[in-house]
């Protein structure tokens, strides 16, 4: 059974040190998985969806072991595993990760999962790889069985679907024997995390080309075995972020500034809100509290910053509009309306439309109960609402951070946050 998180009002100062970029770690398993040889990637910290990607590699046959954040991949024996199991958990980047590269290794492979991952979407899939000799059996989502030896090709896919379809068929199609190419028929998003992916494959000695459609990929490439260091999640730093900007002063100490990961608009975005933005020599920010006026977010690019992001828009002055966020509603929950409703019931003026939310600052927040949704960003993004709250915010699916960062609550308690666990 879940349990619920009692946030006491509370004002966070101090510095912090994020957890490693989970989206960056996944991408870097799997390439030293690929790479035939032993590489060691740290840090790591095994969130629930980082524990899916090592646990389906394995079952893939590559040899992984972690001790003290330092993981050590040998891919020796990758692929030599013909008919398998592989149990995503939770996480929609291990499954759309891994569909192509398991096909791209000629593996008979049943994909299974928990949660809303089976009903998220993977008709890309559905509709590109039974044209490259992949069989695809399922009734629309998982589980979902596939057989056959990934072809080389043309992959003609939307980009303004979620990027990890495009991540998994760069992270393969190097390994078929001919030359591929992927072209996009509409515009990408999230294109950060495209680049994050080429980063990550490039440190690997794979590459592929951009053209004005998309990419070129040669076939026939080796990934290569390496030493490789996750850099800090920036993702993870919005919460924080926002609880400075609503009335503390938090320094963050791990982030690269010169990162691929696109949640790194986020140093613009609260600066056009108002906040204090300090970046110091050594790459260290610091942001303060300061007076907040309400702006417009197109989201296409940062669709995971949207909770919180939403959070300080609430205690804004003015109206805050926010588009291109559609996606949204197929995450671990419609994150549109759980946001919507979670901050209804804390007292702020505040609508879905199709694409995202029009937020009216109100002056503060209300104590309330509250829906966790079983999705990590709402009951992180909700905690960070307890800076600018009258009253105690109670939150259910508590465990639902273990997804993606499983000591936030330590961290936020270590700020100066009131954080008490109660029964569900």
């Amino acid at each position: 059974m879940m349990h619920k998180v009692k946030i006491s009002p509370c004002s966070l100062n101090g510095t912090v040190t994020l957890p490693p970029s989970k989206s960056v770690a996944h991408r870097a398993i799997i390439c030293a998985a690929l790479s035939k040889g032993k590489s060691v990637i740290s840090p790591i910290d095994l969130s629930n969806d980082i524990k899916a990607t090592i646990s389906c590699m394995k079952n893939l046959g590559a040899e992984i072991s972690l001790k003290d954040k330092v993981l050590t991949v040998d891919g020796t024996h990758l692929f030599q595993n013909k008919d398998v199991v592989l149990d995503c958990g939770e996480s929609g980047s291990t499954l759309r990760f891994l569909i192509p590269v398991a096909a791209a290794g000629s593996v008979n492979a049943e994909f299974i999962g928990r949660g809303l991952l089976p009903e998220r979407p993977i008709g890309i899939y559905l509709d590109a790889l039974p044209k490259k000799n992949v069989k695809c059996t399922t009734e629309g989502g998982l589980p979902l069985k596939i057989e056959g030896q990934l072809t080389s090709g043309i992959f003609e896919i939307p980009g303004n679907v979620s990027s990890q379809f495009i991540t998994g068929l760069l992270l393969s199609l190097p390994l078929l024997d001919g030359d591929s190419e992927i072209i996009l028929t509409s515009e990408a998003q999230s294109v950060g995390y495209i680049d994050m992916t080429l980063s990550v494959m490039k440190s690997f000695g794979v590459s592929a080309e951009p053209t004005s459609k998309g990419w070129k990929i040669k076939g026939g490439q080796q990934y290569r075995s390496t030493d490789y260091t996750v850099e800090g999640d920036w993702s993870q730093a919005a919460f924080f972020m926002t609880a400075a900007a609503l009335g503390g002063k938090i320094t963050i100490d791990n982030l690269d500034l010169n990162s691929a990961q696109g949640d790194k608009a986020c140093i613009d975005i609260y600066a056009k809100f108002g906040a204090k933005i300090d970046i110091s020599e050594n790459g260290n920010i610091t942001v303060t509290h300061d007076k907040l006026t309400g702006i417009h977010i197109d989201a296409s690019d940062i669709p995971d910053m949207v909770p919180a992001l939403a959070v300080m828009a609430a205690l804004s002055e003015g109206t805050t509009v926010i588009s291109g966020a559609e996606r949204l509603r197929i995450k671990e929950c419609d994150r549109l309306a759980a946001m919507r409703d979670g901050l209804s019931r804390l007292g702020a003026d505040i609508c879905e439309t199709d694409d995202g939310l029009i937020i009216n600052g109100v002056p503060i927040f209300h104590g309330a109960e509250t829906e966790g949704y079983n999705d990590h960003r709402i009951v992180m993004s909700l905690s960070a609402a307890a800076v600018g709250c009258d009253g105690d915010i109670i939150i259910s699916d508590m465990e639902s951070i273990n997804k993606s960062y499983p000591s936030y609550f330590e961290d936020f308690k270590k700020l100066g946050g009131k954080a008490d666990v109660i029964m569900g």
